[in-house]
């Protein structure tokens, strides 16, 4: 049966999806080139903006425009012409419906989900070409499509072959999770390790002052600087997610215990307590804030 199967609106920089339709109980075989599409949706920057591949007994055609891409999946049967037509008509009022500044900035995939609704009754339309009544549009294609055909692409050009990828794409790093939102006992957690560091830094540089004066200990400067890096970076993780975020905190907390060990000459016992508890209660902020939970997919 010659339709429209699945259709959804990707940001061209990252292949963020901005909205779907919410298609349920479809076969393996769709299910396997909306596969595809994912992998196509990450290179949509590196390709012309109107395109077409045919995967099995399906097609999947897009266009692309002011950094969107349009995208959907047919049966092969299916006219390019009307698919064609029907990415235009999902264009048109993307762009009407939202401005580029919220498009641009969305972090969160299906952040615009509630164009689906008009997905879903463009799709039904299309589905049943004697209720279209545009039919000037559709010369209009023709015509656009034999001057400038899309640009075929082939699953051996992505990496895929018999629905396997061989390769990813070293350029695609994903969409980066997002930590919970920051508490007070978090920005003061880092206030206190932004001291320490300072209070590192400067004692630091005041050592080498002393070495080059006389016989001080080139361990201690040492010791200084690193207990510096450690509260930084304690900092970082506290703001950015990483990978091991954990276990990193846990080390650079060791680091800044071993140091104050260390110096535990040219330090009084109330400095030394106070340095180690703000590295510790820093770790613990870092473990608190977690990464925010995976949005929901819609069943797209």
């Amino acid at each position: 049966m010659s339709v429209i199967l699945f259709a959804s609106v990707v940001r061209a920089r990252d292949g963020l999806p901005l909205s779907a339709s919410t298609d349920h109980e479809q076969n393996i075989s769709v299910q396997e080139t909306k596969k595809h599409l994912k992998v196509l949706s990450r290179k949509l920057e590196q390709l012309p903006d109107r395109c077409t591949m045919k995967r099995g007994p399906h097609h999947v055609h897009f266009i692309s425009s002011l950094g969107v891409s349009y995208m959907t999946l047919c049966s092969d049967s299916y006219p390019s012409v009307l698919a064609f037509c029907f990415l235009e008509e999902l264009q048109k009022e993307f762009i009407t419906a939202y401005e580029m500044v919220p498009i641009n900035s969305a972090v969160r995939p299906y952040s615009f989900i509630e164009f689906d609704n008009f997905i879903q009754k463009t799709k039904q339309r299309f589905n049943n070409p004697r209720s279209l009544t545009t039919k000037v549009n559709l010369a209009d294609m023709q015509t656009e499509i034999r001057l400038r055909p899309p640009y075929p692409i082939s699953p051996q050009e992505l990496g895929l072959e018999n629905g396997i990828t061989h390769r990813k794409d070293p350029t695609y790093k994903g969409i980066a999770p997002r930590l919970e939102p920051v508490t007070l006992t978090g920005i003061i957690s880092c206030l206190l390790s932004l001291m320490c560091a300072g209070l590192n830094l400067i004692r630091g540089f005041h050592s080498v002052e002393s070495l080059l004066q006389n016989d001080f200990d080139v361990s201690c400067v040492i010791a200084f600087f690193l207990g510096t890096a450690a509260c930084l970076y304690q900092c970082y993780l506290f703001v950015y997610c990483s990978s091991w975020r954990n276990t990193k905190s846990f080390l650079a907390f060791g680091l800044i215990c071993l140091c104050n060990l260390y110096l535990h000459e040219l330090r009084n016992l109330w400095q030394l307590f106070f340095h180690v508890t703000v590295g510790a209660f820093t770790t613990l902020q870092i473990r608190l804030r977690q990464p925010q939970s995976k949005s929901p997919d819609y069943n797209v």
